[in-house]
């Protein structure tokens, strides 16, 4: 993925690559360097760091050094002063749980890419006409392949469906058939305390799973 200046663009050429979000809540500056080189060299293009990770802000700019071809950013913004600080640590990315219209709009202030958290056709059209890039479908575990299914024949076809919790290589199949975009992965891929060798072959996995 070769970086882009326009948002839309920068999302488009990392989900054309894998449309997969490794979401690493937890993460440590310290882990940083391992878990993004596990996480790359996997083939993941796009890495979320949730604000309520510690220190999320150093391991965002320590994964932006060191990887500049990928989508880095973080998850869990609830406020525009946050999605302030993620630009100024070098993040491309805002991720949140629910759609609030002053994150959107201060992302597209500071030109990156922003995924608003949905669950209600109501929340993704008020997302999508604010201007978000793709929606969160959060939490999967309330939003069944049907209700993707029936979000995909209402929404923009070129709208990315991201379901996010829950999702492991075992249930990807299901969501895809329904017209799910990618996934975002949190626990079934990292947890605090994992290895990056294991983290690695988690990716891997999910890897395998969504390609095959």
């Amino acid at each position: 993925m070769t970086p882009s200046s326009n948002p839309a663009s920068i999302l488009a050429q990392a989900l054309a690559q894998l449309p997969l979000i490794a979401i690493l809540r937890g993460l440590t500056p310290a882990e940083a360097p391992a878990m993004g080189e596990a996480l790359v060299s996997s083939g993941f293009a796009i890495i979320e760091v949730p604000l309520n990770s510690p220190e999320p802000l150093e391991s965002i700019a320590t994964l932006n050094r060191l990887f500049p071809n990928t989508l880095i950013g973080a998850g869990t913004v609830l406020n525009s002063q946050q999605v302030k600080d993620v630009h100024a640590a070098g993040g491309r990315l805002v991720v949140a749980p629910n759609f609030n219209p002053a994150v959107v709009a201060q992302a597209l202030a500071l030109n990156m890419v922003v995924l608003p958290g949905v669950a209600t056709p109501t929340e993704a059209f008020a997302a999508l006409n604010a201007g978000a890039h793709g929606l969160k479908l959060f939490p999967a575990e309330m939003i069944s392949p049907a209700t993707v299914k029936a979000l995909r024949a209402v929404l923009p076809k070129a709208a990315a469906l991201m379901p996010v919790g829950g999702i492991t290589p075992d249930n990807m199949a299901v969501y895809r058939a329904a017209g799910a975009t990618g996934f975002g992965l949190g626990s079934a891929l990292y947890a605090p305390g994992r290895s990056a060798q294991a983290v690695q072959q988690q990716a891997q996995a999910f890897v395998r799973a969504f390609k095959g």
